[in-house]
Order: structure tokens, then C-alpha cells, then sequence
């Protein structure tokens, strides 16, 4: 926490002994400060009885009450688990998926399912970057990197682009070589069935993969489920690519084929959307409206100044300025921000931190003017 132009700047994990340090400030200010951890325990008891209900129980699964910075770097290597533990599970039951489907396509030489197999296998081979991510993820921050490793999802979701794009490519040149030199397709019931069985495989991986993303706040993982969903509609089009030639036209193979290459298009405009935000530091305004709301709702806080939320890997941290009464003691004034980061904590999920600029209202003087040149 930051207390701005014209009060004292006070060290991070500023503490009791800070308190008694400059008790001196005024008796205003501590009975401030005592009225306001008064406050501060009505609602922890407050929060003690919502626990006990079936909707508290629920709202803590996904705003868990504990901002002790052990408890914070503990649900993040928590998360991480989780995400790596689906990434394992997913990534053997798709390339099984995959495998089985390959040996279809040799025994059928249906074009159509061996873009759905290429597909599949690329969407695989997405999980070994994203698994990386969560495992550099988890290592603690450094003097040269010092919020961490979580961006590594970023870079993660940047590798998965490239592979959807290759998958892609690769999916129409196979289709477009069919149409000018076609192959008649044989054991057109098998690729029916390896279809089914590929719809299978990716809506079990997406179903898992986007709740487990979901639980755990990752982006990544949640796009890379849908991703494998869309993977499943498309191996439903392989099955209709192959009643198309169970009906007498032989050429629906491979302009399903084109289909699927158009769908996976698709899938990379999305996907290559969601990771260009991350990448630029956007967040959901819901979230900006949340921040807000809690914010003002913090006895003290006169106005908001600035506001700033970022995702790093699956967890944001906020940047936050307040205006407080100048009047106030650098005790009062401490506790307002204090008071504030808790409050973020509890109205954003996902939320591991927040830094809170306090500034004092004054009609007559800009507490920024020595920085003014600096703008």
C-alpha cells in the first residue's frame, strides 16, 4: 500500500509496530483506526456465519476468504496442480482418440477423417506447452522477474495458435489434393464409427479441460477446451462426409474435409482473439464494475482516481488510487487501504493482490504537481 503526495510512504507489510511508531499522529486518528478494526471484525464475524449455509459454501469454492499471502501462493500452486493433472489426463485419452483414428484412415483412406485425425493430434500436442506454463508458473517471483512466471500461459496460448494454424493448413491441402486426384474410400462404416469415436474423445477432454479452466481461472485451458469441442463437431462431420458417400457422392470426403478446414479457421480467429487480450492486458468490464463497486463501498473513500487489473497466468492483481479527507491521520488512512485491498479481495475472483495509492482530497493543491513533469 501506497499513502501518496503529502503522507508519509510506508514500506510493504507495514504493520503493528509501524502503528505504534507513529502513534503520536493524533487521537483522532487512532480512534479512527480502532473503530474501524472494530468494523473489520463485525464483518469477519460476519463472513464466519455466511460459511455455515450452503450458499456460503458455495461462494467460498469460488472467493475463498483467507488473504494471508501463505494461503494466496498455496491456492496458486493448488490451481496449478489441477491444471497440469487435467492437461495429463486429456492429453492421453486424445492422442488414444487420435491413434485410433489414424488407424482407420490407413485402412480407409478417408481424407475427411484424416484432417479430423491431424486435428486431433495437434490439439494433443497443445497440452505439452500449457503444461510447461503451469509448471514455470509455479516457481516463486525473482529479482529479475518480479511478478512471476504466470505470463508463460500467454506464451503457451501463442504456441497453441501457431499449432491450430498449422493443423489448418495442413487439414486443406490434404482435402484440396483429394478433390483433384480422389481416392475412392473403403470400409466407409469403419470411418463412421472412428468419427463417433473421435466426437467422443474431444467432448469428454472439452467438458474436462473447461471445467477444470474454469475452477482454476485459467483462460488457456478453457480455450483449449472448447477448442477440443469444436475438434468433436468436426469429427461429426467426418460421419456425414461418409453417409454422403454411402448415398453415392464420393466427393463429400474431401469437401467435408474443407469444411472441417473452415471450422478450424474458425476456432484460430477465436482463439488467437482470446490470446491477443491477454497479451494487451485486457480484462472483462465486469470485472472493471466489480473493482469499482468495492471500492466505493470502503467507508473513507471519497472518490477513485485510477483503476488497473491485469491477468498474470490465471490470477489478476490490481492497481488501484484512492482520495481520502485530508484531515485524517496517516493511521486512518492506512487502514482505508487496507480496508479497500480486502474489499477487492472479496468482490474479485481470482484476485491474488492489489496495490492501493491513497491520495488526500485538497481543493487548493495537486498532490501529484511534482510528478506533473514526469507526464
Amino acid at each position: 500500500m501506497d499513502l501518496g503526495a503529502g503522507l508519509l510512504r510506508m514500506p510493504a507489510g507495514f504493520g503493528c509496530r509501524g502503528h505504534r511508531a507513529i502513534a503520536a499522529a493524533g487521537e483522532q486518528g487512532n480512534r479512527e483506526h480502532g473503530h474501524r478494526h472494530e468494523r473489520e471484525r463485525e464483518r469477519e464475524h460476519e463472513h464466519e456465519h455466511e460459511q455455515t449455509g450452503l450458499r456460503g459454501r458455495l461462494r467460498a469454492v469460488f472467493r475463498p476468504h483467507s488473504h494471508d499471502a501463505t494461503d494466496s501462493v498455496d491456492a496458486e500452486l493448488e490451481a496449478s496442480s489441477k491444471g497440469i493433472r487435467a492437461l495429463k489426463i486429456s492429453l492421453v485419452l486424445l492422442l488414444v482418440t487420435a491413434a485410433a483414428q489414424a488407424v482407420v484412415v490407413l485402412i480407409t483412406g478417408s481424407v475427411a477423417l484424416l484432417a479430423d485425425t491431424i486435428h486431433n493430434f495437434s490439439d494433443a500436442l497443445t497440452a505439452v506447452p500449457l503444461w510447461i506454463a503451469f509448471v514455470l508458473g509455479r516457481r516463486p517471483a525473482s529479482r529479475r522477474y518480479t511478478y512471476g512466471y504466470g505470463r508463460a500461459e500467454d506464451l503457451a496460448g501463442v504456441f497453441i495458435v501457431g499449432m491450430i494454424a498449422l493443423s489448418a493448413a495442413l487439414a486443406g491441402y490434404e482435402s484440396i489434393r483429394r478433390i483433384v486426384d480422389p481416392h475412392p474410400i473403403r470400409n466407409v462404416g469403419v470411418v463412421i464409427v472412428a468419427g463417433l469415436i473421435g466426437f467422443a474423445g474431444n467432448e469428454l477432454v472439452a467438458v474436462y479441460r473447461i471445467r477444470v479452466g474454469r475452477e482454476i481461472g485459467s483462460a488457456a485451458l478453457v480455450a483449449d477446451g472448447r477448442h477440443a469441442r469444436t475438434d468433436g463437431f468436426t469429427s461429426l462431420a467426418v460421419v456425414a462426409g461418409a453417409l454422403g458417400v454411402l448415398a453415392g457422392f464420393p466427393v463429400a470426403d474431401p469437401l467435408v474435409g474443407l469444411v472441417i478446414t473452415a471450422a478450424i479457421l474458425l476456432v484460430l480467429k477465436g482463439a488467437a482473439t482470446d490470446i491477443y487480450r491477454r497479451l494487451m492486458d485486457a480484462v472483462d468490464s465486469e470485472l472493471v464494475d466489480a473493482s469499482e463497486a468495492a471500492l466505493r463501498a470502503v467507508d473513507g473513500v471519497l472518490d477513485i482516481e485510477s483503476l488497473r487489473l491485469r491477468w498474470i497466468g490465471h490470477t489478476l492483481r490490481a492497481e488501484t488510487g484512492l482520495v481520502v479527507d485530508d484531515r485524517i491521520g496517516i493511521v486512518a488512512a492506512h487502514a482505508i487501504a487496507v480496508d479497500a485491498e480486502h474489499q477487492l479481495l472479496h468482490a474479485v475472483p481470482r484476485l491474488s493482490a492489489a496495490t492501493v495509492h491513497i491520495d488526500p482530497a485538497s481543493a487548493h493543491l495537486d498532490p501529484h504537481q511534482r510528478l506533473a513533469h514526469h507526464r
